[in-house]
């Protein structure tokens, strides 16, 4: 859904919704970035290089996301007072800087940073829009660090008086990341519209790090505490400090780079004509579909952080608000690894062709990238169903096997609907590509009122174990039903149909491969975990053998069934290989 949070820590996802994160600007002409003599380049390596370099930097702060995760659960559990405590004094930040992200620095201030540098004079704009960037920011993080007690109760309907004081306590230090989450998306996406794409990408490698070492030095110092009760005013200062730390590491450690990159930064105020008018409005009903998608992950974070019942044990296995957050960063692992990139490179094509009137074309793009992306995100959800567990076990090897079984039953209900949240970040792209943000408004309406009757629903008629899960449950409903109003709605505006029975029947013939992949899978899980070793090991030997089992047979059967569009999911890999040979 579009209120859905990613979580901390992870903030190549942050700007704009996770359905939407927000792509690196290409190149796109002006001043060539200073820093001396450079060796002449074929056409095509520097973009090949910078591509390299992103999916490098993506690839490694994922795996340092995760071990951020671990740590983070030997300190203070994968479930209780503590986590979710935490959880939500370190995901307003997040939450504040979605809204700010996705209605004024993505729709207006990184679009003028790429148009400032293909005109004379480029620097002193970027310098005034930058200035009016980092004052919005900083006037925006002290309000809303003064506001942090009202935020907390806001997302929070904890079970006792002492969790909601520690939740408060670390949402003082966690709030003003907002600032520093803003200062790294400014300065990267100046970097990137000089044509520097790896340190944008590379630079929440150094958060993780960071956020890695003060979490270990807390472990050092006070081992594991969950209950909100034990708590010192050093340990918060210590264990929230360092994850505020770390994000304003992301951000700072860009500074240099921006001198290299030929930027000479100077404070100057005023944007009187610089002709934000119509990025404004853009802006304006981004954020209105962004805050109405937190209206209901509002409702989904108070069921959250009730979910452990009247007996607010400091040690529950009950998931609640921290649970939500490594089952959701699970589901978000295939996205942002794979179908981002798939659909950052359709997007450019739609943009040109939506540009250019091409209506057919941005059909036919629309088509190939449901297509494309269906076959890659049915296999992968039909993985974390059938390797939940062992996938949880791998990240939160500390934790008791009652909380283990608390995630995976959300990641289970998160990842049926991870193939219809694929599609919904194609539909997504052609509004944007049109910039038709008030277009996308009325879907989102749909999809947060799912969202929230679904949770509601769940809370009224399942054990409070389980209401995490409805909610997650919840939000694949709302990406079926988000995916099919926007496909009318484009059906309307692309004048015709978009090749929706194509699109059916490749759904069709791969979730069919899909299924059973998905049993022949289970098999050899059960098998595997009969005979194999327990624990971390034991999860790592499921994984592997069941990947890898689930994706041959997955890939012969689409053989099998003459699926087309493979040969577009595979043909760039393919093409390595036979080049390298």
């Amino acid at each position: 859904m579009s209120g859905a949070t990613p979580p901390p820590g992870d903030p190549q996802d942050l700007p704009g919704d996770p359905a939407s994160p927000s792509e690196p600007v290409r190149p796109t002409g002006g001043d060539r970035p200073a820093g001396g003599d450079r060796p002449a380049e074929r056409p095509g390596d520097g973009v090949r290089r910078g591509a390299a370099l992103m999916a490098g930097g993506t690839a490694v702060s994922r795996l340092l996301g995760f071990l951020r995760a671990m740590v983070l659960a030997v300190a203070i559990g994968g479930t209780g007072q503590a986590a979710d405590a935490f959880s939500v004094a370190n995901k307003l930040p997040n939450v504040l800087y979605m809204l700010l992200a996705g209605g004024v620095l993505n729709a207006v201030l990184v679009p003028q940073v790429v148009r400032a540098y293909k005109r004379h004079a480029g620097q002193e704009y970027v310098d005034r829009l930058l200035s009016f960037g980092f004052a919005v920011l900083a006037g925006a993080t002290v309000v809303l660090t003064l506001a942090a007690p009202w935020l907390v109760r806001l997302y929070a309907d904890p079970c006792s008086d002492a969790q909601i004081a520690l939740a408060t306590s670390f949402a003082y230090w966690c709030v003003p990341q907002l600032f520093f989450y803003g200062a790294y998306a400014l300065l990267g996406q100046v970097l990137n519209a000089r044509g520097s794409f790896g340190p944008y990408m590379w630079a929440p490698v150094v958060n993780n790090l960071v956020s890695i070492a003060g979490f270990g030095l807390f472990i050092a110092l006070s081992g594991q505490v969950r209950s909100a009760d034990d708590w010192s005013d050093a340990q918060i200062a210590l264990f929230a400090g360092s994850a505020t730390i770390g994000v304003a590491c992301q951000a700072l450690v860009l500074v240099p780079f921006l001198r290299r990159a030929g930027v000479r930064y100077r404070w100057r105020w005023g944007l009187r004509g610089s002709g934000l008018g119509r990025a404004g409005t853009v802006a304006t009903w981004t954020f209105i579909g962004l805050a109405i998608g937190q209206l209901g992950y509002v409702v989904v974070s108070r069921v959250a952080s009730a979910a452990p019942g009247a007996t607010c044990s400091p040690t529950t296995q009950i998931a609640g608000n921290a649970a939500y957050d490594y089952a959701f960063m699970l589901f978000m692992l295939p996205h942002s690894l794979v179908t981002v990139s798939l659909a950052t490179a359709l997007f450019t094509r739609l943009s040109a062709q939506a540009h250019d009137g091409d209506v057919p074309g941005v059909r036919a793009s629309l088509s190939s990238g449901l297509r494309v992306v269906g076959l890659f995100t049915l296999l992968a959800g039909a993985g974390l169903v059938v390797l939940a567990e062992p996938v949880v076990r791998i990240i939160l090897p500390s934790q008791p096997q009652g909380t283990v079984d608390a995630i995976a039953g959300v990641v289970v209900a998160m990842a049926v609907g991870l193939p219809a949240f694929g599609a919904w970040s194609m539909c997504q792209r052609v509004y944007y590509a049109y910039e038709d943000a008030k277009g996308m408004v009325p879907v989102q309406v749909v999809m947060a009122t799912v969202v929230v009757a679904g949770t509601l629903l769940g809370q009224a008629v399942l054990p409070n174990s389980a209401w995490v899960a409805g909610a997650g449950l919840s939000m694949s409903v709302s990406y079926v039903v988000g995916t099919l109003l926007a496909m009318f709605a484009l059906r309307r505006r692309l004048g015709g149909a978009v090749d929706g029975a194509r699109v059916l029947r490749t759904h069709a013939r791969a979730g069919l491969a899909a299924l059973v992949a998905g049993g022949v899978g289970y098999g050899v899980l059960v098998a595997v975990g009969g005979t194999g070793p327990d624990g971390f090991p034991g999860a790592v030997v499921q994984c592997a053998a069941v990947g890898t089992v689930m994706t041959l047979v997955y890939l012969g059967l689409l053989r099998l069934l003459r699926v087309r569009e493979l040969d577009q999911l595979l043909g760039p890999v393919l093409r390595r290989v036979r080049g390298r040979r």
